[in-house]
C-alpha cells in the first residue's frame, strides 16, 4: 500500500507502520473463522523519523491517553475482508494524526456583556420573578 498522507508536509512512510492481523467477530459465517481480516495498525509516534520535530510534542500530547509506550494502535474489524479493513484503518491513523497536528485555535479575546443584553437579562430575571410571585398565595 502506498505511504499515508497525513497533510502536504506531513507523510508517513509505508515502512514505519506495522500491522498485524486477527480474527474478527461480527458478521462473516464461517468464513469469520478461517479468515484473519480484523487489522491492528500501529505507528511509533514518539519515535518515528518521520514526525517533524516541531509536531511530535503536539501529537504525543494531544494523543497521550490513546499512545502505550509512545505508539498509536487502531484497529479496524468493520469490514469482512481484509482489504477494506487495512484501508479503513489507514483512513483512520491519518485523521487522528491530521486532528491532533492540527494548531491550536487563536486565544478567546474577553469581551463585555452589552448594555442591551445586560437589561435584557434582568427584564427576563423580572418576568420570571413576577411569575412566581403570582404563584405564592393560590394553594392556601
Amino acid at each position: 500500500m502506498p505511504d499515508l498522507v497525513v497533510t502536504s508536509r506531513f507523510v508517513v512512510p509505508e515502512a514505519e507502520l506495522s500491522e498485524r492481523f486477527s480474527r474478527s467477530s461480527g458478521p462473516g459465517g464461517q468464513g469469520v473463522n478461517t479468515t484473519d481480516s480484523r487489522v491492528e495498525l500501529s505507528y511509533d509516534v514518539a519515535r518515528a523519523p518521520s514526525v517533524p520535530e516541531h509536531l511530535r510534542e503536539r501529537l504525543l500530547s494531544r494523543l497521550a491517553p490513546r499512545l502505550a509506550d509512545g505508539v498509536l494502535t487502531i484497529a479496524a474489524s468493520e469490514h469482512r475482508n481484509q482489504l477494506a479493513n487495512r484501508r479503513a484503518a489507514r483512513e483512520r491513523l491519518a485523521q487522528l494524526l491530521r486532528e491532533a497536528s492540527a494548531p491550536p485555535p487563536p486565544k478567546r479575546r474577553p469581551t463585555r456583556p452589552t448594555r442591551g443584553s445586560q437589561e435584557r437579562r434582568l427584564a427576563g430575571k423580572k418576568q420570571r420573578g413576577e411569575i412566581k410571585r403570582g404563584r405564592a398565595g393560590r394553594f392556601d
